[in-house]
């Protein structure tokens, strides 16, 4: 049974990740540097000497690499590289900044741009970390860097990852990017876009992926 590392999974479990992870076929292994929330290992996805090297088939990382200083983004994404199998790949989201921009380009830096489960969020949040979380104590729910889609795929290519796709959510304001630790052809990230990407499904099996880029 294929395993999949859960990196900042703080209280969710898989059926809070994606289609394709959410299911039988998949082995859940759960990482988070907080020990209050029972992950498998505590500790920073700078540093994960508790997972074995080439031990994971995936790795499901959802708004964690924001939360890092910039310098530190290549040593999780190494850390990443590391663990995952040859065959491995990462699901990735976190905020579009390009897309955050836009509001606050428009004097909504203190508006909220939707409502979540922790109420709601506003560009400052996205932009800085939940200011509600921070000022309650929870000092790791700042952020530190930030991405738009051009800066994402470049920088986990640099890192090493051979293929990837990348697509906008404007409305969400995030991105979603699956790279692959191996070459893969668009049909076969095509297949996997359809499981982990929220939404994304193409009746036109020729059409190209936006983003792929190998």
């Amino acid at each position: 049974m294929p395993a999949f590392l859960h990196v900042g999974c703080g209280t969710k479990h898989k059926n809070a990740t994606t289609r394709g992870f959410d299911s039988p076929d998949w082995t859940e292994w759960r990482l988070d540097i907080d020990p209050r929330v029972k992950p498998n290992w505590v500790g920073s996805m700078t540093h994960m000497p508790g997972v074995a090297d080439a031990s994971m088939d995936a790795i499901f990382s959802s708004h964690n690499l924001e939360h890092l200083n910039a310098h530190e983004v290549p040593l999780a994404l190494q850390e990443f590289l590391r663990v995952l199998t040859p065959s491995g790949f990462l699901v990735l989201t976190c905020p579009d900044l390009q897309a955050v921009a836009a509001l606050i380009a428009e004097d909504q830096l203190m508006q909220p741009a939707y409502t979540s489960a922790a109420g709601p969020i506003t560009p400052l949040d996205m932009v800085f970390g939940l200011q509600t979380a921070i000022a309650n104590g929870n000092h790791h729910m700042a952020h530190r860097c930030g991405f738009t889609q051009k800066v994402l795929t470049a920088t986990l290519k640099h890192a090493g990852f051979a293929s990837m796709v990348s697509v906008r959510r404007p409305k969400a304001f995030d991105l979603w990017t699956i790279a692959s630790k191996s070459v893969r052809s668009e049909a076969m990230l095509r297949v996997l876009a359809e499981q982990h990407f929220p939404g994304f499904v193409t009746a036109d099996k020729t059409a190209a992926l936006p983003q792929a880029a190998s």
